[in-house]
């Protein structure tokens, strides 16, 4: 039987996370085609579900005053279109790790076929807006999952 107190949270699959969703009605347009703004959401989803999946609790560290993360920089590339019922899986890869951000490459699927990809930079910034180092603690967890290019 399903454990319905614990909401569903994706998982690492080798150095890949995997976040799956439906599209509903209301991630469409009038033509029920995924409106173009809702890929970046489902990417944002995934990438807080990362985070959560290797035991950093961003929105907590926010909470108590030490910083955030905030995108500062994403290349998309739209490829074919999503439809409502469209079981997705956005697949997330961290590509780099700085003092101050992560990069990390996104690809919205169905099934095999790829429907967006994104390059993103997230920013931990501190709760003035200004740049500041992760936690070391992270930076090791997030050094240990990066896939290479190419």
């Amino acid at each position: 039987m399903t454990d319905l107190s614990k909401p569903y949270r994706g998982g690492l699959v080798g150095k890949t996370h995997q976040f799956a969703l439906t599209v509903y009605f209301e991630d469409t347009d009038t033509a029920q085609i995924v409106y173009y703004a809702n890929y970046l959401k489902f990417m944002d989803r995934a990438r807080t579900d990362m985070l959560q999946c290797v035991g950093i609790d961003h929105a907590a560290v926010h909470i108590e005053g030490g910083g955030a993360y905030a995108v500062a920089e994403v290349n998309i590339r739209y490829l074919r279109s999503a439809h409502v019922g469209d079981d997705l899986l956005v697949l997330t890869e961290l590509r780099e790790v700085r003092a101050a951000s992560i990069r990390v490459h996104q690809r919205v699927m169905r099934g095999a076929e790829k429907l967006a990809e994104a390059e993103v930079t997230a920013a931990f910034l501190t709760p003035q807006g200004r740049p500041q180092r992760q936690p070391r603690d992270w930076m090791d967890t997030f050094n240990s999952l990066v896939v290479q290019e190419g």
